[in-house]
């Protein structure tokens, strides 16, 4: 999976990926969890969900081609595999008692949230890219509203207006979903 998605990433071309890659190497990114409790709660998640969400948002492409035809596959690829990049470093392994099978406390690992660089989701992801490729408009607005309605700064209701300018928003946002909700990923 590492290999299709430092592969995608070089596809674009855009100059600067390649230290993104680098520095998403020096990141746990490649190997951990999508969320702590819910969709991809295992190492490795973040990268599956990332290209789950990748393929959802191509079926969207190809599904709407009136509203995302407009976009290139390089659009398309940074949108997805970078939106959530925000998580790399950001869980923690720790430990709790519960009790196993046979009722007794045993210690087990789970994920917790460490936040380090306290942006928002989506500006974070957005941020952290910027500081090595350059990214379009709709690009910036699909990474950073691809919480929708979930993002903290949904009261501004900024992210309706974003929907209606840049279709791309919506597109993430409902491919992101489809792999948390549908996909469990």
């Amino acid at each position: 999976m590492k290999n299709k998605f430092t592969a995608l990433l070089l596809e674009t071309g855009r100059p600067g990926i390649e230290q993104l890659i680098a520095h998403l190497e020096t990141t746990d990114f490649f190997t951990a969890p999508a969320s702590t409790r819910h969709h991809g709660a295992h190492a490795g998640g973040l990268l599956e969900h990332s290209l789950q969400v990748y393929e959802h948002l191509l079926r969207q492409a190809t599904a709407y081609p009136d509203k995302l035809g407009g976009y290139s596959r390089e659009s398309l690829i940074l949108a997805a595999l970078l939106h959530d990049i925000c998580k790399a470093d950001y869980y923690v392994v720790e430990m709790r008692n519960a009790k196993n099978e046979q009722e007794k406390w045993v210690k087990v690992p789970f994920y917790t949230v460490n936040e380090k660089l306290p942006f928002g989701h989506g500006q974070k992801s957005v941020i952290i890219a910027l500081q090595f490729i350059h990214l379009t408009p709709d690009e910036i607005a699909a990474i950073l509203w691809h919480m929708g309605g979930f993002d903290d700064q949904a009261k501004t209701h900024s992210f309706g207006k974003a929907y209606s300018m840049y279709p791309l928003c919506l597109a993430l946002h409902a491919a992101d979903m489809a792999a948390t909700y549908y996909d469990g990923i």
